[in-house]
């Protein structure tokens, strides 16, 4: 992502690079219509790691702290790869599903629309 620095001469150091997170990569990973997670999580994954233990190791803690996170139902669950749907394959990589450094991971569950129907 490009940075606008106030100083036309400005040269800072880039400090998230892929190469600093020591074989891992930065994925992001947002709930939609579930703002009590107000912004999406970041989280420092190898890219060898299966979908499918993003899905039941990973995953099931973050949202255990909102009341619907046990009710999701994964099988139903509609995935977003940096804004447009796609259907992972749980047996395959990160890397293989098509996500890499900083790449934006969303979830979605029409069945459920956040606390009281609230989107919260």
């Amino acid at each position: 992502m490009p940075v606008i620095a106030l100083a036309p001469d400005y040269e800072g150091e880039v400090r998230d690079r892929v190469e600093n997170f020591h074989g891992n990569q930065l994925v992001y990973f947002g709930w939609d219509r579930h703002m009590l997670f107000c912004s999406p999580f970041t989280l420092p994954l190898p890219p060898t790691m299966p979908f499918k233990a993003l899905v039941s190791e990973v995953l099931p803690s973050l949202l255990s702290a909102h009341p619907e996170g046990a009710s999701i139902d994964w099988k139903e669950a509609i995935w977003l790869r940096s804004g447009e749907p796609f259907t992972p394959d749980m047996e395959a990589s990160l890397a293989d599903n098509g996500l890499g450094h900083k790449s934006l991971l969303r979830l979605q569950t029409p069945a459920l629309r956040g606390i009281g129907g609230s989107g919260n």
